[in-house]
């Protein structure tokens, strides 16, 4: 018989981990090995107690968020576990963030039972585990054409992202303020943003920064 994949769980919510328990108890070859309330539990956790998936959430409250976690657990050190996110977020940024940080699975907690009990078993085996409204998201995000930007707004958009105010781009490119204001309005419209942070939080999730 195939060995129980081993689990930690990673809420920061006590009814919620009561209720994923529960519903664990049930599982065919499943075994939840422990569970932990903060992404910093969750990292000593996993260094002690070497589970094969992480049910991961996203939003922990205090401390560090389950993307950060999820990029310590999977970079850290051998053996590392396969992190699953179960979460109620399902935004581009969202998705991006969790996979680019190395989650092997995304779902919501919308999905019933078995979709989730087939989901750990796909992570425990390295495979990817997506809900169907998170598949067609990446998709799209996939198929769609991303903006074309010249160098300069690149450049511009680097600037951005560091912080800096139109005087202090200027005078890093050695452009005038007038320059700046032509460049950013052209990368606001080419993003379908209107403010500074708008424009970087897009521009890092299409990976439009140099």
């Amino acid at each position: 018989m195939t060995p129980p994949v081993r689990l930690l769980l990673c809420d920061d919510h006590v009814v919620v981990r009561a209720g994923l328990l529960a519903l664990l108890d049930s599982a065919e070859n499943i075994e939840v090995i422990g569970e932990a309330g903060t992404g910093e539990e969750a990292i000593a956790l996993t260094a002690k107690l070497h589970p094969d998936v992480v049910l991961m959430d996203l939003q922990l409250g205090p401390g560090i968020d389950g993307v950060e976690t999820t990029r310590r657990l999977t970079t850290g050190p051998e053996p590392t576990p396969h992190v699953l996110v179960l979460t109620t977020y399902d935004t581009d940024a969202d998705i991006t963030r969790a996979i680019e940080a190395g989650a092997t699975g995304y779902l919501l907690k919308a999905e019933r039972p078995e979709e989730l009990f087939a989901a750990i078993h796909a992570a425990a085996q390295g495979r990817t585990a997506l809900s169907a409204p998170v598949a067609s998201r990446v998709m799209a995000n996939m198929r769609k054409p991303r903006p074309t930007l010249t160098d300069r707004e690149r450049d511009i958009l680097a600037q951005l992202a560091h912080g800096l105010g139109n005087r202090e781009i200027a005078k890093a490119l050695f452009i005038s303020e007038a320059t700046v204001k032509t460049h950013l309005g052209r990368i606001y419209d080419k993003l379908g943003v209107d403010t500074r942070a708008g424009a970087v939080a897009v521009a890092k999730e299409q990976r439009l920064l140099p």
